[in-house]
């Protein structure tokens, strides 16, 4: 219970100016805040092998895209510690209320890669996650559905129950008038909430120091009573010691703001291109602090990876994106009226009229 018991070490408890980033490897993949991650070695591996199945699935994914069979993509290259280490803490009846860069995430939580994939393709049956995957829809508004998670976090407080929610979002969502209600109320009414913005330093093109004059976004929770950590968020170390220590709050009745400090290497979405708001030598200095090597080399380090098993790993997530690539393509369209079986689980009788109306039309096409 490193934070809770340490909190000014961590979290911020007392000067909301503080501007510390909480870390546990630099660069180089060398611990420099011995701190004990509790993560067994078939954990550490594990945790690897899900950020190397996540680069490669989305890799494969924007080459269907450039290829015309998936429709526009945001890519989670640079931000796949965030992806892992936020499902990896999480049971499998907490809530996760995503955003729409959570491919990574919501495969770690449960989601078929296969739905994820539909879904961009623009096909239905990508939205049909499995029941007991607390799992919400992907929300492409920017923030609307930060209050959505909050409510949840309040409903699991009034039935006392177990589990908790966690909510990621983008830097740019804090700028949403959504952000402040969402974390006003989780304070006030003790939500069971973790609200984790992975800043990656762009909210499409919009850098930071044009978004907020805050000098952390995380330092924002005190206005709220909340507690708030800034961590290094291509750390997956860290991510996981700071949220595992927020998911003890949550459980509490305390919601916290983690801000997740990364950079995201990729264009904001496959129409995009980012060559047009900032430099190449930007993103090449960062890709010396991507999540992946650094992480690669902390294990190599521990003996635990070499040449030949990194090469193994990598060609096996290849394989598995190319495998599941090519069921998701075989994937017929829903029949039409699913869009009205699968809505809600009892349908209304204007839902049903509704239902029948198109029948009777697309009949007489």
């Amino acid at each position: 219970m490193y934070i809770i018991q340490n909190m000014e070490k961590a979290f911020y408890t007392h000067d909301p100016r503080v501007n510390s980033v909480f870390k546990v490897l630099d660069k180089n993949g060398k611990i420099i805040n011995d701190i004990n991650h509790n993560l067994s070695n078939d954990e550490l591996l594990n945790i690897y092998k899900w950020m190397i199945r996540i680069n490669a699935a989305d890799k494969k994914i924007i080459n269907l895209q450039r290829q015309g069979f998936m429709g526009t993509y945001p890519s989670v290259q640079g931000q796949e510690a965030c992806q892992v280490a936020a499902s990896f803490i999480l049971s499998k009846k907490d809530f996760l209320v995503p955003t729409f860069r959570e491919t990574g995430m919501m495969w770690v939580k449960g989601v078929p890669l296969k739905s994820l994939m539909l879904y961009w393709m623009g096909n239905e049956n990508g939205s049909k996650h499995p029941l007991d995957t607390e799992v919400l829809p992907v929300c492409i508004p920017v923030g609307s559905h930060l209050p959505h998670a909050q409510g949840i976090g309040w409903s699991q407080r009034l039935k006392k129950q177990e589990e908790i929610t966690l909510c990621s979002f983008g830097d740019g969502a804090t700028s949403e008038g959504d952000f402040h209600a969402a974390l006003n109320f989780a304070a006030v009414f003790k939500s069971r909430t973790i609200f984790l913005c992975q800043n990656n330093d762009f909210a499409i093109s919009t850098k930071n120091e044009q978004q907020t004059k805050s000098k952390t976004i995380a330092e924002k929770a005190f206005a709220y009573g909340m507690q708030g950590i800034k961590v290094d968020g291509n750390d997956v170390l860290a991510l996981i010691i700071a949220l595992k220590e927020a998911k003890e709050m949550a459980k509490n009745n305390i919601p916290t703001l983690v801000e997740a400090k990364t950079y995201r290497l990729s264009d904001h979405t496959t129409t995009d291109n980012a060559k047009l708001y900032r430099e190449d030598a930007e993103v090449k200095a960062k890709l010396e602090e991507e999540p992946i090597s650094r992480f690669e080399k902390y294990l190599t380090n521990l003996n635990l990876l070499n040449e030949e098993k990194i090469i193994q790993i990598k060609e096996e997530a290849k394989q598995e994106a190319e495998e599941i690539s090519k069921e998701a393509l075989k994937e017929k369209d829903p029949e039409l009226t699913e869009m009205f079986d699968y809505l809600l689980e009892k349908p209304y009788p204007e839902l049903e009229s509704q239902k029948q109306a198109l029948l009777k039309e697309y009949s007489n096409q």
